[in-house]
């Protein structure tokens, strides 16, 4: 292209102000250091905060809340505070008759056990259900269901 064409060349490309299309005649927003000089340096402000403006002074409530792990009960004794006489205590434990066991009676009939071997998972702790009940008060803590 020639300047015969009636347009005027270029002689060095715009600025990145002029493309961007930011004014370069406004003032910045926050001060600008002089060159050589540290940015907030000696003799410079920050720029003033422009967040909310601060919280009135308020007198804050705090209010402690404690909140107890859940305790799980499995087939051994466990250390907990009764939720019924707040003592510290190890659960006693106690064993019950469950669907596991009932199960594993009516297995063994299947299998050909009918002469009273059937009978066996009744005299087996490991089969059963436990409760855990507290030893001071005698209060029903948890249980543990095998199946």
């Amino acid at each position: 292209m020639s300047a015969a064409s009636g347009y005027p060349v270029p002689s060095a490309p715009p600025s990145y102000e002029e493309t961007v299309g930011i004014n370069v005649n406004y003032p910045h927003p926050y001060p600008v250091p002089d060159p050589g000089q540290k940015p907030y340096g000696k003799g410079m402000n920050p720029p003033p905060y422009m967040g909310q403006p601060p919280p009135a002074s308020n007198p804050i409530t705090v209010q402690t809340v404690y909140v107890q792990q859940p305790v799980l009960f499995y087939d051994r004794p466990v250390q907990m505070c009764c939720p019924s006489c707040n003592q510290m205590i190890v659960t006693r434990l106690s064993y019950d008759t469950g669907a596991l066991t009932w199960l594993s009676c009516g297995g063994l009939c299947l299998l050909g056990c009918i002469a009273g071997c059937c009978l066996i998972p009744f005299c087996i702790d490991a089969l059963k259900d436990v409760d855990h009940t507290c030893p001071k008060c005698s209060a029903l803590v948890g249980s543990y269901k095998r199946l």
